[in-house]
């Protein structure tokens, strides 16, 4: 277990940080639904989006440090290894999204309403957030999800096809500067061209999020205010979204390799 370094644990704790933070996007629009106010909670919901990309950039140099530290025997089979613990916090991370849902979807609905009062200022409500009186009263709203929460949640109505469109952009997003930096170490006559490639993979996932996955969810979240369609749909969609994306943190592990390759031989037209 020697690949399991301290660097490899910061990483993998700030990784289950930021899919924590993308699985509880998904509670926004419940709580804008919730409480008819969707305009608010998108631009809530953007935010939290920009926090975890950013943080997904931020963390990317120290991963790129562990392929510079690898051991020279055994490159490969060692950066496979720590990868796949990385890979693995993002399931975990999903995990306790999933599990803490409940609870944030009455923490935004809250915080959406405050949002309102505050003329739609951020800074204005994350300060009046981190007063004593609002922390305390967050964690009295902190619950362990029960079998009553699912009251009403039909799965025979959903979109199969978004299903599985959120499964494989997740897995790609979640292994694209893994595989990057796992090609570096197939090619590397190419190693600058195939890390470079990581940028245009999370790119391509993030545009695929946002043609055929978000928009689908706002528009539901939508016809839930205007009476056009029933909260109950909108919940089923939103637990079927966060059932796929923790489902593609378990197919990023089998396309991990494949992907390197892929963008191993892909470098060979880009010099």
């Amino acid at each position: 277990m020697a690949f399991i370094t301290a660097k490899v644990l910061y990483i993998s704790l700030f990784i289950l940080i930021i899919h924590t933070i993308e699985t509880l996007a998904y509670a926004v629009r419940l709580s804008g639904a919730r409480v008819g106010m969707i305009a608010a909670a998108l631009s809530l919901f953007n935010l939290m989006v920009i926090v975890s990309r950013m943080a997904n950039m931020l963390q990317q140099p120290f991963t790129g440090s562990l392929v510079d530290k690898a051991p020279d025997g055994n490159a490969l089979g060692f950066i496979e290894d720590q990868f796949r613990v990385i890979i693995g916090a993002s399931t975990l991370g999903t995990l306790l999204g999933i599990i803490l849902l409940p609870t944030f979807i009455a923490l935004f609905s809250r915080a959406i309403i405050q949002l309102s009062k505050q003329g739609g200022s951020v800074p204005s409500l994350i300060k009046l957030l981190l007063t004593p009186q609002y922390i305390k009263r967050g964690l009295h709203l902190m619950h362990i999800p029960k079998r009553s929460y699912l009251k009403g949640v039909s799965f025979t109505r959903i979109p199969k096809r978004l299903f599985f469109i959120n499964m494989v952009v997740t897995a790609v997003y979640t292994i694209g500067v893994l595989s990057a930096l796992y090609a570096s170490l197939l090619v590397p006559d190419r190693s600058n061209t195939a890390v470079m490639a990581s940028g245009m993979i999370n790119g391509i996932a993030t545009i695929l999020l946002a043609v055929f996955v978000d928009p689908k969810i706002s528009v539901m979240a939508d016809d839930v205010i205007h009476k056009r369609g029933d909260y109950s749909r909108l919940k089923s969609v939103s637990l079927m979204m966060i059932t796929s994306r923790l489902l593609g943190t378990l197919l990023a592990q089998l396309l991990f390799i494949p992907g390197a390759y892929y963008i191993g031989w892909f470098t060979k037209f880009l010099v």
